[in-house]
């Protein structure tokens, strides 16, 4: 099982963002097992994920895919990185110079500015899609 640690700042201030996390965890736990690290700061975002290792990034000017290019890297990502995937989100003011570059892979989800807060629920839209687009489903048409 592909366990996937996403490291963010702060915590979920919406009930209606925490019920949405909820069902797509829900969703994904015969898949995968997850674990949300939160940070205080940015110096204790880049402490935390000194400590994962390899980490992938998440940044408007990383690398763009379509979802299917994405479900596509995920499943050969969960090979190379030993299905020990870490995902950093940045706080308000995006992603420090330092995380950047000690990322492994720098991913956009779009060139749009999201909430952090938005981002981890399109993150994990985006792995449920993958999982299904590698299985098959009609959940992405």
């Amino acid at each position: 099982m592909i366990k996937i640690k996403i490291l963010t700042i702060g915590k979920n201030k919406e009930a209606w963002l925490d019920d949405a996390l909820a069902e797509y965890k829900k969703r994904l736990q015969s898949f995968c097992a997850f674990e949300w690290i939160l940070a205080k700061n940015d110096v204790q975002l880049e402490e935390f994920s000194k400590k994962e290792g390899k980490f992938i990034a998440l940044d408007p000017q990383g690398k763009s895919m379509t979802s299917e290019k994405f479900a596509t890297w995920f499943a050969q990502a969960a090979i190379d990185y030993n299905s020990r995937l870490n995902f950093v989100i940045g706080g308000a003011e995006g992603l420090t110079p330092l995380l950047k570059k000690n990322a492994s892979f720098l991913w956009s989800l779009s060139p749009l500015t999201f909430t952090h807060q938005i981002t981890r629920l399109v993150l994990l839209e985006q792995i449920y899609r993958a999982y299904e687009i590698n299985r098959g489903s009609a959940y992405h048409k």
